[in-house]
């Protein structure tokens, strides 16, 4: 089954929160985190959805989300056609959004749901951008914790946009910074860098990362080192400046040398130096010059996937969830959300 992947259109039922969970092979996990998730959700007093994405899961993911769909209205489903990776599944889900705030959390229950009250009550003070910052990261390794540490440094000094520290993709989002995040299309995605790059009004929220509450990590090493390229190479253009820095490194000190060689060759007599030297400077410049046509090579591939202009991804199922009934306008409906000026915007 095929269907339109266009977000719904909105309607004055809409719910004000919708909820995005990315999903690959998550069964273990799912009614645990469903149950903790609606009474979050319900304590909250307001209309609200959740959207489950499967990213192309192996076990029986959809299965339990539809079966759940089928006794809780608030649920709907997006299953894509194959597994296009978590950044673009979190993508599928952000497009079929219709509340007046977006909230994303993982499906591990590493970030707890019992967080959200918080971050709505941020912005409901008009912040646009409300991300959750991790105090403790329990149940992680020291190697993932420090390797992290690093690579926000890193991103934080040389890329093109500052990521907050200790930041992952659990946050709260108002409409206007959801739909100004889904007109950015690229290929290649490294959500936190989106998130940042959009700006609005931002604040942190503190919170404690607990330990994985079921099923196992698909993030390996491997796959977070792939991630840390894709952030480095979407917003920074270090790594091809480093390229001519170090190139124009290497030809001054080979210029220097040549003119040590023929200068103790001409005045002192010396003979230059033999065949071992020479492979070391060849083996050294050829090595040099294949990292940087493989940097120059990543760059590349990326112009490449995204001239192809392919969509992100493609829906095999869409099922939405139940439509909301109408409240009756009450005093307290009027403090949902952020005041709003005649432009849309947020005062």
């Amino acid at each position: 089954m095929t269907t339109d992947p266009s977000p719904p259109i909105a309607t004055s039922t809409d719910p004000v929160f919708s909820v995005v969970v990315p999903m690959f092979n998550e069964a273990a996990g799912i009614h645990l985190l469903h149950d903790r998730l609606s009474a979050v959700m319900q304590g909250l007093n307001a209309p609200w959805e959740v959207i489950y994405v499967n990213d192309g899961s192996r076990d029986t993911t959809l299965q339990v989300v539809e079966a759940i769909r089928d006794s809780d209205p608030h649920v709907a489903v997006v299953n894509l056609s194959r597994n296009f990776g978590k950044e673009i599944a979190t993508t599928a889900g952000l497009d079929h959004t219709r509340g007046a705030a977006a909230i994303v959390i993982d499906a591990d229950l590493q970030d707890p749901p019992e967080v959200i009250p918080e971050l709505v009550a941020v912005w409901r003070e008009g912040f646009d951008m409300v991300y959750a910052r991790r105090r403790v990261r329990h149940g992680e390794t020291w190697l993932k914790t420090r390797t992290a540490a690093l690579f926000y440094r890193l991103m934080r000094d040389w890329g093109q946009v500052e990521l907050p520290t200790d930041t992952g993709d659990f946050r709260l989002m108002s409409r206007r910074a959801v739909d100004a995040l889904l007109k950015l299309r690229e290929q290649h995605r490294f959500m936190k860098g989106l998130f940042a790059w959009v700006g609005f009004p931002a604040k942190p929220v503190l919170y404690d990362r607990a330990p994985r509450a079921a099923g196992a990590t698909n993030w390996n090493y491997w796959k977070l080192w792939n991630l840390a390229i894709e952030g480095f190479t979407s917003f920074s253009v270090l790594p091809l400046k480093l390229a001519t820095y170090i190139g124009a490194f290497v030809a001054l000190i080979a210029a220097l040398f040549g003119v040590v060689v023929v200068v103790r060759t001409l005045v002192l007599g010396d003979s230059p130096a033999g065949y071992p030297s020479l492979l070391v400077v060849v083996l050294l410049l050829g090595g040099t010059q294949l990292i940087f046509l493989g940097v120059i090579g990543e760059y590349l591939g990326r112009v490449f996937n995204e001239t192809k202009q392919r969509p992100l991804y493609l829906i095999e199922r869409y099922l939405p969830a139940h439509p909301i009934k109408p409240a009756a306008a009450s005093p307290a409906s009027d403090a949902i959300s952020p005041a709003v000026d005649q432009d849309g915007a947020q005062q």
